[in-house]
């Protein structure tokens, strides 16, 4: 993993420095409405080499992370006199990290760019990692490719603008990671009060979970083997994403993953052996903590051919990610779809549905 990643209070600055000692000759700024408003000014004020980069703005929402949103962005770039020497600048949340990433690693065949994400989901999970990507047909991230931002600049500062149930959407896949890292990390996270953050603490608490993506993305850059560890709770969140986004009721992506690992916690309760005490532990503070996603067993076949989409399978059967323990990983599981079934319906027992 070569790009650069920095954890600072004091974003404006190291951008600076960045740019300084790059040498860009002309630099855009990708953000959202939201961002736009919350945060570009703020950095604007401090920054000495963004007072002239030109600002490209895209509607906000996962739903405007598609073709027309990702055409749009090529288009000022083109018009703007960009080059492969340009720096842009994805200011924002996931949606914004993942689409300009795409954009900076297809437009002139790459393009440089830093990520700057607002949001702890984004600094956890999009912004680091080299995958990159729009929404299409319906299916979350269905079109992107692997690129590594050139740097990520991490900051807790950003998130003092963030509704709470945005830091619980980024909490949950701090938690993820914490599960496939070990017992120490993931009790330190399981005891934590997001609700109440301390910045300084949480940047903390956030390296050191960035630290172990980090770790998984160096040994495994395109998801060949152990990187696919990062996919726990995935395979079913993406499903519940998916499923609520065609009904018109789209649900938080971190929320989703929280339900996805209760579910894959489940399975791999029923065919691995995980603890039962430590499933009930993490399935009650799930509920505590982020409420419970109502389906009913009519929903079945539909999220079961939403997994089917998956783009981590290799054939017909879903593959998933698995624990035996917290902290002990195993990858490349399929599961069939009776195993599912039963997973849903003790879901669905666990969150009181």
């Amino acid at each position: 993993m070569s790009q650069k990643i920095y954890f600072t209070n004091s974003p404006a600055r190291i951008i600076d420095e960045y740019i300084n000692d790059s040498g860009t000759p002309k630099t855009f700024i990708l953000t959202d409405e939201n961002t736009a408003k919350c945060v570009l000014p703020h950095i604007l004020s401090e920054s000495r080499q963004l007072r002239d980069a030109e600002v490209i703005t895209v509607k906000a929402g996962d739903i405007n992370k598609n073709l027309d949103s990702l055409s749009y962005i090529w288009e000022r770039l083109q018009n703007g006199g960009a080059t492969r020497r340009s720096l842009l600048i994805n200011l924002g949340g996931g949606m914004i990290t993942d689409m300009g990433g795409f954009a900076g690693a297809t437009f002139k065949r790459g393009l440089r760019f830093v990520n700057m994400p607002t949001t702890l989901l984004s600094a956890v999970d999009a912004a680091v990692g080299g995958k990159t990507g729009i929404n299409f047909n319906g299916l979350k991230n269905e079109v992107g490719a692997f690129k590594e931002a050139d740097a990520v600049i991490i900051s807790t500062t950003f998130f003092n603008t963030l509704p709470l149930e945005e830091l619980k959407s980024g909490y949950a896949e701090m938690l993820k990671h914490g599960l496939i890292d070990g017992k120490e990390a993931y009790r330190r996270l399981i005891s934590y009060n997001i609700e109440s953050a301390d910045w300084d603490n949480l940047l903390d608490m956030l390296e050191e979970s960035v630290n172990v993506k980090r770790r998984i993305v160096t040994e495994d850059p395109f998801e060949h083997g152990i990187r696919r560890a990062l996919n726990l709770g995935h395979t079913i969140g993406h499903a519940f994403e998916s499923h609520s986004m065609k009904h018109n009721s789209p649900i938080p992506h971190g929320y989703a993953v929280a339900w996805g690992c209760v579910t894959e916690l489940i399975l791999s309760r029923l065919l691995l052996g995980f603890p039962g005490e430590e499933l009930h532990r993490f399935a009650d503070y799930v509920h505590d903590t982020y409420g419970p996603f109502v389906f009913t067993c009519e929903d079945y076949p539909e999220l079961i051919e939403l997994m089917h989409h998956d783009k981590k399978n290799m054939s017909s059967e879903i593959n998933f990610t698995l624990l035996k323990d917290v902290g002990e990983i195993e990858i490349d599981h399929t599961c069939s779809e009776d195993d599912i079934k039963s997973a849903l319906d003790i879901f669905r027992d666990l969150m009181h549905i």
